[in-house]
């Protein structure tokens, strides 16, 4: 089979190569899927720079999450051979979604709803699941409150925008550029800070003035760095900052006093439900607002799979706006 491999370490467009790959082999958990549409996400530009978490060994396919079809169920239970499903892919062990074939987990697999396309899917899963867990489970976002998104028009920033209107909060999002307040507006933002029109690319000031002085009630950060700490300075008494990623390349860091004097609390969110009785009950709450119309999984560009090193680049530059995937076969 044809696969993206990652062979050496640095820009995405340097250290990939197409090449031919054995197939994969599911493992406890995992199904062997053909794979019809494979999500593009930044983690997947920080593994060819080596500056994330999983490393898997060289040369390595990456690729997140897929929309596909089972070829082999292997030992997961409720698929079947021919079933189009749509989750995460074993990208830990190297054998992500930018093939013609991946292995994905049985934990974290779903059925593709008939009205859903295989890029809509292929956008799904981690986005909303990250939204979910960081929105839901663990800062209690309530209606009426105040939810502050960083990176409102990027790979999981749209979905929490979307869930936090949906959940009847008010959601401020910050972007970079008219492009990407235009699409955190569509998804339901009641306000939009564009850093590139504020002065000095500060987008504090804004956020502030639009908080007015009780502040935000949550902030779902993705980015990290000084974004995260910076963020405490607009948190409302009790509030909650939710780690979600580091966008910028690092984590933020806050002091503990800062948290006391606020009341505040600061939680990490993963894309992982922490029990089965979790799993079932976000599944079927996103399902339900997929269909209501409240969540709209959008998909901003499609590339083709020859052009995944150039995909991977727009994101690795800041160029990309939404949710970008590849198709790799119909």
């Amino acid at each position: 089979m044809k696969a993206w491999t990652v062979t050496g370490v640095g820009a995405p467009a340097a250290v990939m190569e197409l090449v031919d790959r054995e197939p994969p082999v599911p493992g406890p958990g995992q199904m062997r899927v053909r794979v019809l549409v494979a999500g593009v996400s930044l983690p997947e530009v920080l593994m060819c720079r080596d500056a994330y978490p999983y490393k898997p060994a060289r040369p390595f396919t990456p690729g997140h999450e897929v929309c596909g079809v089972v070829i082999d169920a292997g030992d997961v239970p409720r698929f079947a051979p021919g079933d189009r499903v749509m989750g995460v892919t074993a990208f830990f062990e190297g054998r992500g979604g930018h093939a013609e074939e991946a292995l994905l987990l049985g934990s974290a697999a779903s059925h593709v709803p008939a009205a859903m396309s295989d890029e809509q899917a292929a956008a799904f899963t981690i986005a909303y699941q990250t939204a979910y867990i960081g929105l839901v489970v663990r800062a209690g976002l309530q209606a009426g409150e105040t939810l502050l998104v960083h990176g409102a028009a990027g790979g999981t920033g749209f979905a929490a925008v979307q869930l936090g209107r949906a959940l009847g909060a008010q959601v401020v999002a910050v972007v970079r550029g008219a492009e990407k307040a235009k699409r955190a507006h569509d998804d339901g933002a009641l306000h939009v800070v564009d850093s590139a029109s504020c002065e000095g690319g500060d987008w504090l000031p804004a956020v502030k003035t639009v908080a007015g002085t009780a502040g935000v009630d949550v902030v779902f950060d993705p980015v990290g760095g000084e974004v995260f700490q910076r963020s405490l300075a607009c948190l409302a008494y009790g509030g909650r900052l939710v780690a979600i990623g580091f966008a910028s390349g690092a984590w933020g860091d806050v002091r503990t006093g800062d948290l006391v004097n606020r009341n505040a609390t600061v939680v990490g969110a993963l894309a992982v439900p922490p029990d089965e009785e979790t799993a079932r009950r976000m599944a079927r709450e996103l399902g339900e607002r997929v269909e209501s119309g409240q969540l709209r999984p959008h998909v901003t560009q499609v590339h083709a799979f020859e052009d995944v090193p150039q995909a991977l680049a727009e994101l690795d530059e800041r160029r990309a706006v939404g949710k970008h995937v590849v198709r790799v076969s119909r």
